[in-house]
């Protein structure tokens, strides 16, 4: 009995004296956290996507309130995050310019997609794209493993009954995700303003991208879109016409131009339909006007 009661005892004085030590050295050690840090993890999405160039969001934070960085870079927040990080570090708001993912592949999706062979392996783009330079006729066309789909975080990427990539703008935070996952660089992250872009990576010429292309969409290196734009923000680099969204307009003039649509511009058929409407006026006027002056001529007679 005197052994419990030493034991107890013993045991009772040594957790004592420990805690008495843990308790001067949080103390003695504490760090003092600067609350703007804790305010500002507080807003954020926490998602820790890494769309603004730091590990995480409370990265993020810290180097905001403590570093000087950007207060704009929270791309799955927005402008909403930035005004409330604004307010806490008593500077004024600026404008995100929102961006969103583009894949430049149209190749018609899974089910219309040319494959050499049917890849039975590892479920994974990088993991196909080992394999003879992966399934797919295009070598440079998107393999339909869905890495991308995977990566997303914000459910903005889905997948439609042709096995095609579907990027929905409304719920895309612009963050990278999707883009760091693709093996073959064909997602790039742009701001939602630039409606026009080239959905196409291939860098074979005419025939050849015509022949492996699923959609026959592919860029053929025809150069009738660099001609026409009247901004010069459209060059042929290895055989592909790439845009540089810094010059490009929105003009659409190059989508207008393109022999295999490889160019995306929504308003295409818009303009088309104008411009048919506007042939068709000037053509009933034309036929009024002669109708007009033949009639004039019998009355004269």
């Amino acid at each position: 009995m005197s052994i419990l009661i030493h034991s107890i005892l013993t045991l009772g004085i040594l957790g004592l004296i420990y805690g008495l030590g843990l308790a001067f050295a949080s103390k003695k050690f504490h760090v003092e956290v600067d609350p703007k840090i804790e305010k500002i993890s507080g807003i954020l999405p926490n998602v820790n996507c890494g769309a603004c160039g730091f590990p995480g969001c409370a990265a993020y934070a810290e180097a905001v309130a403590t570093k000087g960085a950007k207060i704009n870079l929270c791309a799955p927040g927005g402008d909403d995050v930035t005004k409330k990080i604004a307010e806490i570090m008593g500077l004024e708001a600026t404008s995100t310019d929102r961006k969103v993912a583009i894949i430049h592949c149209q190749s018609g999706g899974k089910n219309n997609t040319k494959f050499k062979y049917d890849y039975q392996g590892i479920e994974t783009c990088k993991a196909a794209i080992l394999l003879s330079g992966g399934p797919n006729a295009c070598n440079y066309g998107c393999v339909y493993q869905y890495d991308c789909v995977r990566a997303c975080k914000f459910d903005a990427m889905h997948i439609d009954d042709n096995g095609m990539i579907i990027v929905d703008n409304e719920k895309c935070t612009g963050c990278g995700a999707c883009a760091i996952a693709c093996p073959r660089n064909l997602i790039e992250i742009v701001s939602i303003k630039k409606r026009v872009h080239i959905l196409c990576s291939s860098h074979d010429k005419g025939a050849i991208a015509r022949k492996v292309c699923g959609n026959s969409t592919a860029c053929i290196a025809c150069g009738l879109c660099v001609k026409k734009c009247p901004v010069e923000a459209i060059s042929m680099q290895n055989d592909l016409a790439v845009i540089d969204y810094d010059k490009c307009i929105v003009c659409g003039m190059c989508a207008d131009v393109c022999p295999t649509s490889a160019i995306f511009d929504p308003l295409k058929e818009v303009r088309a339909q104008k411009k048919a409407t506007a042939k068709a006026k000037a053509e009933a006027m034309k036929k009024k006007i002669e109708e007009q002056k033949s009639q004039e001529k019998k009355e004269e007679e």
